[in-house]
């Protein structure tokens, strides 16, 4: 997945999936909090990788993961192509109306528009792009 993609929530809380990613996200994905304040989508394949790798964990470490699980959403968008998008989850990545998502190789983010928009005119300049290029060995 990759790619820049603007929409707008309507006033109940949906979402439609972006063309570009809706055949790859499927026909159900899901969607969870992530650690810079914005969502993670993934296919239910990549879900599935990580419970299978969440239920090979020691306990000890596994309830540091809960937040993910608690806070995660299976979404099947509608005829149209709209999906909802919890209160809870709008509320942790501050998404009000306007959001971004962005395609991060085998997943996907959604961002409160603003917020990808500042994290953007900040990271998009030579020298992020060079040191992005060189950690994947560029």
């Amino acid at each position: 997945m990759f790619g820049k993609y603007r929409h707008t929530l309507d006033p109940k809380g949906r979402l439609f999936v972006p063309a570009k990613l809706k055949e790859e996200l499927g026909e159900a994905f899901y969607v969870t909090v992530a650690p810079d304040r914005c969502l993670t989508v993934y296919t239910e394949a990549g879900w599935q990788e990580i419970v299978d790798r969440y239920n090979a964990l020691p306990i000890s470490v596994a309830k540091k993961i809960r937040i993910l699980f608690a806070n995660a959403a299976k979404c099947e968008p509608d005829k149209q192509g709209r999906f909802l998008l919890p209160a809870e989850l709008r509320s942790y990545a501050g998404i009000k109306q306007d959001v971004t998502f962005i395609g991060q190789g085998g997943h996907a983010e959604i961002w409160a528009a603003e917020a990808y928009s500042e994290l953007e005119s900040e990271d998009l300049n030579p020298e992020y792009v060079a040191s992005a290029m060189e950690e994947l060995g560029f």
